[in-house]
């Protein structure tokens, strides 16, 4: 998930007939039109990341639909964690739209009064020994930091104070490092105990999370989750294990997956070099969507 013209996104949800049903499920649920709500603006609010889940999922159904058949496995970093489970049957719908809904609320309390000097900054062209190099000064100054994406091998998201961004940028720069955007709030970070612990009691505790019809490869190692347990954990632990794409990648490979379906507005995990390298990728996003033949039938 990230930053997402609406134009595209949008139109997308009032042309799919996937992304309608979802769209009109979601207003049922949540008790708000969530278009207009998305229309509004903002990257990661409530109805963005509803609005995320929407398209990811519709696309996925689509993808489906010109696969003729379920896929081998399937995966979701971080953001995608959400579409992901209500792909793979672990939740209804309903559901994940509103587990979806009251994560984005507790976080958004949750970082309001804990943490606020901590931010996530996404940088590449950093390979791993200068990435070593960098921690270390860190070190070296008594900084607090945690590596939060492992994203490809030259490509790392940073969790620490805000007021060493700056520091962070120019050194990463010095030796040919580009830095790209700083997340408020820190994704994918120890100091998120408190929330993960807040999600569990208050948004996960009842709910029954089923065995996914289709195995899961969990984004904070590559694990092959078969179970409703195992990937109610995974989602808990995205919030304070580091999400590793590289190792997700060698665990579809080890699957014996070719192609992957990108199935989101992505800009990153269907673009970087150990996706690329290692499969042919069909970036399943609205326009591709809207570029197939139109079916006759709507789904229910």
């Amino acid at each position: 998930m990230g930053p997402t013209p609406f134009a595209e996104a949008g139109r997308f949800m009032l042309t799919n007939p996937h992304a309608r049903a979802l769209t009109r499920l979601a207003d049922d649920v949540l008790g708000y039109p969530v278009f207009e709500r998305y229309r509004e603006g903002g990257d990661y609010t409530e109805a963005a990341q509803v609005a995320f889940l929407i398209n990811c999922l519709a696309l996925a159904r689509t993808a489906e639909e010109e696969l003729g058949g379920p896929p081998l496995v399937c995966t979701g970093p971080s953001f995608g964690e959400k579409p992901l489970i209500a792909y793979a049957g672990v939740l209804p719908d309903a559901d994940a739209i509103r587990v979806t809904a009251l994560i984005a609320r507790e976080l958004e309390s949750f970082v309001a009064v804990e943490h606020t000097d901590v931010v996530t900054l996404s940088f590449t062209r950093t390979p791993g020994p200068l990435l070593r190099e960098v921690l270390a000064e860190l070190d070296e100054r008594g900084e607090w930091y945690e590596v939060s994406c492992y994203v490809d091998h030259d490509f790392h998201m940073l969790s620490l104070r805000e007021p060493m961004t700056g520091w962070l940028s120019d050194r990463l720069r010095r030796d040919g490092g580009l830095p790209l955007y700083t997340m408020r709030p820190p994704m994918h970070s120890t100091l998120l105990g408190g929330l993960r612990e807040r999600v569990a009691a208050s948004v996960l505790a009842g709910l029954r999370f089923a065995d996914p019809a289709v195995p899961v490869i969990a984004d904070q190692d590559g694990a092959v989750l078969t179970t409703g347990d195992a990937v109610r954990t995974m989602l808990l632990d995205g919030f304070t294990r580091a999400m590793r794409w590289p190792d997700v990648v060698a665990a579809l490979r080890a699957q014996g997956v070719e192609r992957v379906y990108v199935c989101g507005p992505d800009k990153l995990f269907g673009r970087v070099r150990a996706t690329t390298d290692a499969f042919e990728v069909v970036t399943a996003n609205p326009r591709w969507a809207a570029a197939r033949p139109r079916r006759q039938s709507s789904p229910v």
